[in-house]
């Protein structure tokens, strides 16, 4: 497919052709289910703990005795019944990570292109650097494209000027073209390619047989 790279003014400079395979193939929305769904799960920390009633500080101290006082039987306070005491069932710390099929991951980014793509969401722009670092001269390079819309910028490379000047924009988030983010492209309004970028995802997605 055919698009135009715009140049920093948002006015088209000249033509580039996407792979297909990576920015016109069919969406595969059950891919794209099951790669967020793996993002945020790995994304999750998992320390959430309560203590059992063997981990409730006290006396194990029987509080009465077992017959004659017309009370329930009790052996301990660190029990789940009594205030203060343990918690049956409570959740204890782990890890909710696992992995997703490299193919599925795969076919789950080009899929969510492709649609961003379609609905005519992404865009490619030349090539640029924030020599200042700061956050108004990006702003005012991405602001006629993006509209201030939420918006993905895809990097050849980890840039570190563009990634301290893209800190505080809360509209903004920026990713490697080799380390691309379901999660953060689905929901983006706006998806911009650096042209290298653009070229390099070709180059590595466009071998794919599916």
């Amino acid at each position: 497919m055919e698009t135009q790279v715009l140049s920093l003014d948002g006015q088209p400079k000249q033509t580039i052709v996407l792979d297909d395979s990576v920015f016109g193939r069919e969406v595969s929305e059950g891919s794209i289910y099951h790669a967020i769904r793996n993002e945020l799960a790995n994304a999750r920390v998992g320390t959430a703990a309560t203590k059992t009633r063997g981990q409730v500080r006290g006396s194990t101290r029987k509080p009465w005795r077992q017959k004659g006082t017309g009370r329930a039987r009790a052996g301990r306070r660190s029990s789940p019944i009594w205030v203060g005491g343990g918690v049956a069932f409570g959740p204890q710390p782990r890890d909710y990570g696992y992995k997703l099929p490299r193919v599925m991951k795969r076919v789950a980014m080009k899929s969510i292109l492709s649609m961003k793509a379609r609905d005519g969401a992404l865009a490619v722009v030349e090539d640029f650097g924030v020599e200042s670092g700061k956050t108004k001269d990006l702003v005012k390079i991405l602001s006629p494209i993006s509209g201030g819309k939420r918006t993905v910028l895809v990097m050849k490379d980890d840039d570190p000027m563009v990634k301290r000047a893209a800190r505080n924009v809360p509209w903004l988030r920026f990713l490697s073209y080799q380390r691309l983010c379901a999660h953060e492209l689905y929901y983006a309004d706006r998806v911009i390619f650096m042209k290298s970028a653009a070229e390099r995802l070709a180059e590595l997605y466009g071998g794919d047989k599916k």
